[in-house]
């Protein structure tokens, strides 16, 4: 096979690892503290706050991504008559913005359910021991609470970010020209599944990266045991 070709795919394929890359990383910038904020809001004491969010997590995990993607970039429009067609919000368009978007609010609520079984997951006694030692509620559950928390979770949430990457190629239905993309344009050019194969290696390799930097982590907070 022609060795320029490979490059020039693997080069065009880049272009579109970017997007990629910036879906994945915004994503979790966004979904991980909220999850964190709906996870809060499911335990709450209060009813009506604890049954909204739990219907949000139910809806989220309940539909598919594909069609919230949709119902975010078309929302606007069908809603309120708002044209989000050629909208941008500096240096990103609306494509990519309803994307991040919607991948948020729906990994937000998985990320939901593993703070949520984490935290209730946790002794009693802690939080007793915590206020003898004169801690305050912020501070019980900032310094003694979540580090444990996020220990115990790793490895659930590792496997929803890992989850993520593949994902990301769901953009694809809001013409965001992610890695996936650019595979099939290439593929149908070339009349060949090489793209195809050259994308399936970029993402195992960031998938690789991820496993072993998150395997690295888990490794460093071991003294929580």
């Amino acid at each position: 096979m022609d060795k320029q070709l490979i490059l020039s795919t693997m080069l065009q394929l880049l272009r579109g690892f970017e997007f990629t890359f910036g879906i994945f990383v915004f994503t979790l910038l966004f979904s991980l503290p909220l999850g964190l904020l709906v996870a809060r809001g499911r335990m709450a004491r209060n009813s009506v706050i604890s049954t909204v969010v739990r219907i949000y997590i139910s809806i989220m995990r309940g539909t598919p991504l594909m069609l919230q993607l949709l119902l975010v970039y078309f929302g606007p429009y069908y809603l309120f008559g708002i044209s989000t067609g050629n909208a941008v919000i500096g240096p990103f368009n609306y494509r990519f913005i309803a994307t991040v978007i919607g991948f948020s609010l729906n990994y937000a609520a998985y990320f939901a359910e593993i703070f949520r079984g984490g935290i209730q997951s946790m002794s009693r006694g802690q939080y007793e021991a915590a206020q003898v030692l004169g801690f305050s509620k912020s501070q019980t559950y900032f310094r003694i609470i979540l580090p444990q928390v996020i220990k115990n979770v790793l490895p659930s949430v590792a496997n929803e970010v890992i989850t993520l990457v593949k994902d990301t190629s769901l953009a694809q239905v809001l013409a965001v020209t992610e890695m996936f993309t650019v595979a099939k344009a290439l593929a149908s050019a070339q009349v060949s599944v090489m793209p195809f194969v050259v994308a399936g290696v970029f993402y195992y390799i960031m998938n690789a990266i991820i496993e072993v930097s998150l395997n690295r982590i888990e490794k460093s907070m071991s003294y929580y045991s």
